[in-house]
Order: C-alpha cells, then structure tokens, then sequence
C-alpha cells in the first residue's frame, strides 16, 4: 500500500486493521520487564492510552481508540516537514472534538507533533495541508503496517514461522490466548518461548479477539 508525501488520508488503511497489525506486534515485544518503564521505553506497545512505537530516535507515533469506531493516530518523523513549515500549518484545523485535544497541544507546545489523522465513520482525515509540503512523516512512520509485506518483516524476530498465520489471526480478530500459546511461543527465531504472561496481559489490553469487547 502506496504512501504518498505527505501523506493522504486514504493511504492508510482502516483503523481496526492498523490496530490488529500494531497491536499483534505489540503483543509479540511485550516483556514483564519493559511494562514497568514509564519513561524511555522503545520498540512496539500498548497501555492503557494505546498502541506506541518509538526507536529512540527518528521516529514515534501513538494509535488510541476513543469509543466505538473511533481512533487518533499521531506522532513524529524526522522526515515530516509540518511542524517546521512556514506560514504555521494548524494540524488541528477541522479536528473533531473527540480527539486528545489537552495531549496534542502539550505536544504541539513542545514542538514534538509532526501530523495527526483521525477516524470516524469509517474514512480518515487530517487537517488540509499547503501545496508546499514535501512530507509529513507519515510514509517513514506508518509504512511498516500499511505494507502486509512489511508486517510480516517486522514479526520475522518474534514469530518465525507463524509470523502469517498470526496476523491473520490477529486481523480477524481471534487472536485468542489459546492461539497465541499454540503459536508464539515455538516461532520465535532464538528458541525462546518469550514472555507468556506479558504477552497475554497485552493481548487482554488490545483486544485482538472476537470474545473481548472492543471500545
């Protein structure tokens, strides 16, 4: 799937298959060690604000839900050229006011936004953007879930061999325990079984089966 730059509303796929493929990935790097970092903390999660990513570096971005059929996906590529543009781009002009609006002007404050998108009733969008713009970090950020060739590479370390029969799992949503225990722990690519019960209290957290509720 194609990412334009800067990015275009259509180019991401819908909320609920973003969040299957990101939180299964979430699900495989979840340690008992690394949920008791409140800070610093890096790679692919969830808490109880949403899905996150961050490689300590060039890039971080956040999905929450906020109620049914509802999500905000925002974050920050050092290729986005938003925060920097000049006349100022308002990246929450015509946002609805569902969105985290307290945490994204504390983010914009701290010049640490580089774009935000928003999903309801089906379809995304963003806030209009000049005819200037070269890139707003979308591709660098969200490339590696929108790509089912790219989710795949990046579940190649925790899930080996399964790494397939998993996401698809996880992107119908019956990524059950008994599925996860079944699979994950002879995929991954070391021999390990992984953190069992973290990985379980995340999936508990992302939803990602037919029998959890999903808001």
């Amino acid at each position: 799937m194609t990412i334009h730059r800067p990015g275009q509303p259509a180019d991401l796929p819908p909320a609920e298959l973003l969040w299957a493929r990101w939180g299964l990935v979430a699900v495989l790097e979840a340690t008992t060690a690394a949920e008791s970092r409140e800070r610093h903390r890096t790679g692919h999660w969830i808490d109880g604000t949403g899905l996150h990513l961050d490689d300590c570096g060039c890039t971080w971005w956040t999905l929450s839900r906020r109620g049914e059929g509802r999500y905000v996906l925002y974050g920050e590529d050092e290729s986005s050229g938003v925060q920097w543009y000049e006349p100022a781009i308002d990246m929450l002009a015509q946002a609805p006011e569902w969105l985290p609006h307290e945490k994204l002007q504390d983010l914009l404050g701290g010049w640490e936004l580089g774009c935000v998108y928003w999903y309801e009733n089906g379809s995304w969008a963003r806030a209009p953007y000049p005819d200037g713009l070269g890139d707003d970090g979308l591709d660098c950020g969200m490339s590696r879930f929108t790509d089912r060739g790219e989710a795949l590479a990046l579940l190649a370390d925790t899930a080996g061999a399964a790494a397939d029969a998993l996401l698809e799992a996880a992107q119908e949503y019956r990524l059950t325990p008994e599925v996860l225990e079944k699979l994950a722990p002879a995929a991954n690519g070391d021999g390990e079984a992984g953190d069992l019960p973290a990985r379980l209290r995340a999936l508990e957290r992302a939803g990602l089966s037919a029998a959890t509720v999903r808001q």
